[in-house]
């Protein structure tokens, strides 16, 4: 399956749709600063393939957001037209509401399990996964009587996550009472991972990620 075909597939999950809106506002961006940019220089700024850039411009080319003008030599510039504004400006702000939607449900998910782990008297916390749902579960602890003794992250290259200790594996994290889970990128994978290695009650995750717990269904979106 091609590229540009995978594009028009109707049976995308929610998180390929949002990547894909996110990467043709991306491409909408680009093309409005800069005219005279080339598809391999445009796959460069957007960090995709050659291929897969060809075919995002391709379609938005179809669908009348972007026009396509030959420039000597065997080049072509690209510009957006009044369609192309206004689908940048209606892209732009629904990723500003989605941005500020995932801060607003996490901070009140993580606040949550954070004093529920006070209140159990379960102080000592251990984040696995350090990304953006990390920044704000650390942000949230400020506000309990615990502490994030450590991070663990199998992509880790540094052995500090903001203030606190970062390392690989979650065996080396420092003692711990309870996990919080903040996995963005494989959260029912590293789900299934530490609890074969710490059992399921030592774990808790905020709902956004939809873990599902062997028996029970997953937890439905808040």
């Amino acid at each position: 399956m091609s590229s540009e075909r995978t594009l028009d597939d109707g049976d995308l999950t929610a998180n390929e749709a949002e990547g894909e809106a996110r990467i043709t506002m991306e491409m909408l961006h680009a093309v409005d600063g800069e005219e005279s940019l080339s598809q391999r220089g445009l796959a460069a700024r957007l960090n995709i393939a050659l291929g897969l850039t060809n075919a995002y411009l391709k379609r938005c080319v179809r669908m009348g957001l972007v026009k396509m003008a030959k420039a000597p030599p065997n080049r072509y510039a690209y510009y957006l037209t009044p369609k192309g504004f206004s689908e940048k400006s209606r892209l732009t702000a629904n990723y500003l509401f989605r941005s500020f939607d995932f801060y607003r449900r996490a901070r009140n998910q993580c606040d949550q399990l954070l004093g529920e782990a006070a209140d159990a008297g379960l102080r000592r916390i251990a984040l696995v996964g350090a990304g953006e749902l990390a920044e704000i579960a650390l942000l949230c602890a400020l506000q309990h009587d615990v502490e994030v003794v450590g991070v663990a992250d199998p992509g880790a290259t540094a052995n500090r996550f903001r203030h606190v200790g970062l390392v690989r594996d979650p065996g080396s994290l420092p003692a711990h009472d309870l996990i919080l889970l903040c996995d963005l990128a494989d959260p029912q994978g590293a789900f299934e991972k530490l609890s074969g290695q710490f059992g399921v009650d030592a774990i808790r995750a905020p709902a956004l990620l939809k873990i599902s717990v062997p028996g029970n269904p997953p937890e439905s979106k808040k």
